[in-house]
């Protein structure tokens, strides 16, 4: 059995980790990282990946670069994703925008896209707006659907011409034709063939949305994979001399993810959510049933787009996760600063403090983004019930479909991104989480060490056991399980009964609505409890219906969140007390913060 050498080539950033043996299984050695090398002056990927590979070596005292065509020595297997040069970009056009395009718009998600524009017939701009934003797109290809099968071909044709009349051209390539999938009205193929194929690259796929209450996603999402390979990697600088090094073929970014995502899910028999907040996006993962899903928040990150959080958020919306007073210029200003100097890390306490409730609401917007944007399929009704319809009923039926995200059921809570994944204390990362997330129930919580996910996605095409190994012992650090009570109970009335053993303690104690409570548990010990709730209160099995757990502690340990057992709203002192109560922060560093 060999080694593996595995990079992810991000936009800023290449990435590059070693595992190997040992004993009787396989663990991560070490990693490194070095720029990315897809932009001028260098202008070929392969550069960056060499040298985090040499650095890599040098770490470990070893040399693990090939020579020649070989990126790796003998005894090595290399893979690797790509995100680089702004990852996998294209553009979604639709019949409907709650119907093909919704469709459209998940199947280039799932095959780890970033939607450059959604544009549908019932888009509100005027065509010589959507002319305009086709042509300057410079996608790396178009998905085209023309609605559903047997229905009207008018729109696949006109959104052809409309393509035809904007001519756009790819991102890569100056002499290559700009690829366009067609998976829409099958009745439309031939014609759209007519229009489209002298001048374009046209493949045509089967309908993703055949009926009104069907998808059939994955022929449009393989295709999408095959022409990232086949025409993204090859245009772009480096790619092929990268593509022909590798054991198995190179995945975006967000769809390694998800591999490995998938994988886990199906193995523990759980629904996870997963969230990545970068500097420029925040993406958010869910597997639901054994389904993939993913959004992209666009200009929702960190460094370069956090001046957009500000703004969608909210200056007060921001402002209500800080424990001592701040007004709405300083706030301001250390926002603008942040845009200016992206690279940055905070170098004070109040800077971590306003960093963190940025990424709160970052966090927030782009979870509530994801509900919004994965929903069921409207429920199919009888030849009767369709016939007796108005045009009105059936386009309500179509609004009204509802989202797939049931937070009851999530199990699994997954973090990364450098401000949940290096926060200086792994309770901060853990407050971060329960305060963005409308957790409910009984939920474990993780984030991702380094951001090996993508690495280990990839790994998991030819080893899927060796990559959720990895993933277990060398990836995840478990922050713990946390018990989130939802309903109407009077402020500060009994909201939990909670009996049992943590660890090796006894416990039987009352916890109050408004409260948050952290008991010490560590991840190979155990609780074993009752949970009682008052009758108002729902722990994830109904209003006041009593359950009995054993769970797994973490580094943050056993957390029971009560804050939203009653309606009441918090003030400052009340965030003053969960951030020490949760060991965020002491008091001594939240006073010395108000003092100045």
């Amino acid at each position: 059995m060999p080694s593996f050498l595995i990079t992810d080539v991000g936009s800023t950033t290449t990435k590059a980790i070693l595992i190997e043996r040992k004993d009787d299984e396989y663990r991560l050695v070490n990693r490194a990282e070095s720029p990315t090398t897809v932009e001028e002056p260098f202008e070929d990927v392969t550069i960056g990946v060499r040298n985090a590979i040499a650095k890599l070596g040098r770490i470990i005292d070893r040399n693990i670069s090939g020579t020649g065509q070989r990126v790796t020595a003998d005894g090595i297997d290399f893979y690797t994703s790509s995100s680089a040069g702004g990852g996998l970009q294209v553009l979604v056009i639709g019949l409907y925008s709650k119907v093909t395009a919704a469709s459209a718009s998940r199947a280039a998600l799932g095959a780890g896209a970033i939607l450059l524009d959604v544009i549908s017939s019932d888009d509100e701009r005027p065509t010589y707006e959507i002319i305009d934003s086709v042509r300057n797109s410079r996608p790396d290809m178009i998905l085209l659907t023309g609605g559903v099968d047997g229905g009207s071909v008018e729109f696949a044709l006109e959104f052809a011409d409309i393509i035809n009349s904007s001519n756009p051209k790819p991102r890569f390539g100056k002499d290559v034709k700009l690829p366009i999938i067609y998976a829409g009205n099958k009745d439309a193929a031939a014609l759209v063939k007519d229009t489209l194929d002298d001048d374009f690259e046209l493949h045509i796929e089967p309908n993703l949305r055949p009926t009104l209450y069907s998808e059939n996603l994955a022929p449009a999402r393989n295709q999408i994979h095959e022409l990232f390979l086949s025409h993204v990697m090859q245009q772009a600088p480096g790619y092929n001399k990268l593509s022909s090094a590798t054991a198995a073929s190179i995945m975006p970014t967000p769809k390694a993810v998800g591999a490995i995502m998938s994988i886990l899910a199906e193995r523990q028999k759980l629904n996870i959510m997963g969230m990545d907040i970068g500097g420029a996006t925040t993406d958010v993962f869910s597997v639901l049933n054994n389904v993939f899903h993913r959004t992209v928040s666009a200009n929702m990150g960190m460094s370069y787009s956090i001046g957009n959080v500000l703004e969608n958020a909210g200056l007060q919306a921001v402002k209500r996760w800080l424990p001592f007073e701040i007004s709405d210029e300083e706030l301001s200003d250390m926002v603008a600063t942040k845009m200016l100097f992206p690279t940055t890390l905070p170098v004070s306490l109040k800077e971590l403090l306003v960093e963190q409730a940025v990424a709160r609401e970052a966090l927030r917007i782009s979870i509530n983004h994801h509900v919004e944007l994965i929903t069921s399929l409207p429920q199919q009704k009888s030849k009767l019930q369709e016939f007796l319809a108005t045009e009105e009923q059936k386009v309500n039926d179509l609004r009204a479909t509802k989202s797939l995200l049931d937070l009851d059921s999530i199990g699994l809570v997954i973090g990364s991104g450098g401000v949940l994944s290096h926060a200086p204390r792994r309770e901060q990362a853990a407050l971060m989480i329960m305060d963005s997330c409308e957790l409910r129930g009984i939920t474990r919580l993780a984030v991702d060490s380094i951001f090996m996910m993508p690495h280990l996605g990839v790994l998991s095409q030819e080893y899927p056991e060796i990559a959720l190994n990895v993933l277990i012992k060398d990836c995840f650090i478990p922050l713990g399980t946390v018990v989130t009570g939802y309903g109407e109970a009077s402020a500060n009335s009994r909201a939990l009964r909670i009996s049992g053993t943590i660890g090796s303690q006894s416990i039987a104690e009352d916890i109050q609505a408004g409260q948050l409570k952290i008991y010490q548990l560590a991840a190979a010990e155990t609780a074993e409890l009752k949970l009682e709730p008052a009758e108002k209160v729902d722990i994830g099995f109904g209003a006041g219906k009593p359950q009995s757990i054993t769970v797994n502690g973490g580094q943050a340990g056993f957390i029971v969140d009560m804050r939203k057992a009653s309606k009441a709203t918090f003030d400052q002192n009340d965030l003053t007390e969960w951030m020490i109560q949760s060991g965020s922060f002491t008091a001594d560093e939240l006073n010395s913060v108000r003092r100045g």
